[in-house]
C-alpha cells in the first residue's frame, strides 16, 4: 500500500528523528499535554487489544501496558528511526511479549499482515495527526479497524484560541520548523464522520484550548 506521497513522508520524518528520536521522551514532555489524560480514559476491555497510530518511541504503549495490564499493544510509525527507539524501548522495560510495532503509512496499512489482527478495542493518535499530510485518511482508515465496540480516541493540539496571540504566534512558528500544523477542523471533521456512521463524539478541550482529546465510538 506504500505510495510516492508515503515514501516522500516517511523519507521526511527520518530525517526529522534521526537525531531527535534520542531527546524526544524528554523534551516533548513540556509540551505534549493531555497523552496521560487520554491513556487514564482509555477503559481497555480484559484482554482487550490497543493499536496505536504513530507510535513514536514507544513511550505511550509502555504507559499503556502498564496502566492496562491484561492487554495486547500494537504500534505503527512511518519512521523507521522512531522504531529503533521504540524498539530499544520495549526491550528495556521487557514488553516484547506484550508489544509489538511496525512501519507502515497510517493512511492505509494491512494491519493482518503486520500484526496478524483486522480489529482493535482502543485505537489511539497521539499527536501524530498534526504531522500526516492526508490526516483525514488517516482517521477514516483508522475508524475501519475498530472492533465492535471499539473507539477511536485522539489527543492533539487545539488552536490555542484562549491563549495569548503572542503566545500562540510563536508557538505555531515552533511546531512548523517540525512539519507539525494543528488541525483546526478536526473536531467539526471528526463529529462529522461520528454522525454518519451512528457513532458517539466527544471533544474536550484542556489548558485554553492548548490540547483537545476527541473521541470516537
Amino acid at each position: 500500500m506504500a505510495t510516492t506521497l508515503g515514501n516522500d513522508h516517511a523519507g521526511l520524518m527520518d530525517n526529522i528523528y534521526r537525531g531527535q528520536r534520542h531527546i524526544y521522551d524528554a523534551t516533548r514532555k513540556y509540551y505534549l499535554l493531555g497523552r496521560d489524560r487520554l491513556i487514564d480514559g482509555l477503559d481497555v476491555p480484559h484482554g482487550g487489544t490497543v493499536l496505536e497510530i504513530g507510535c513514536g518511541t514507544g513511550r505511550n504503549l509502555i504507559k499503556i501496558a502498564r496502566h492496562w495490564p491484561e492487554c495486547r499493544l500494537y504500534g505503527l510509525d512511518i519512521s523507521t528511526e522512531m522504531l529503533k527507539s521504540a524498539h530499544a524501548n520495549i526491550h528495556h522495560f521487557a514488553m516484547e511479549e506484550r508489544i509489538q510495532v511496525a512501519q507502515g503509512d497510517a493512511t492505509g496499512f494491512d494491519s493482518y499482515e503486520l500484526f496478524g489482527r483486522r480489529r482493535f478495542d482502543r485505537i489511539v493518535c497521539s499527536y501524530s495527526l498534526s504531522m500526516i499530510p492526508e490526516w483525514q485518511a488517516a482517521v477514516r482508515w483508522a475508524l475501519t479497524l475498530l472492533a465492535p465496540q471499539g473507539s477511536l480516541h485522539i489527543v492533539d493540539f487545539g488552536m490555542q484560541e484562549d491563549m495569548p496571540k503572542a503566545f500562540r504566534a510563536l508557538l505555531f512558528r515552533w511546531l512548523e520548523i517540525f512539519h507539525v500544523a494543528p488541525r483546526g477542523d478536526m473536531a467539526e471533521y471528526a463529529d462529522a464522520l461520528a454522525r454518519t456512521l451512528q457513532q458517539d463524539f466527544r471533544c474536550e478541550t484542556l489548558y485554553r484550548d492548548y490540547s483537545r482529546i476527541i473521541t470516537i465510538g
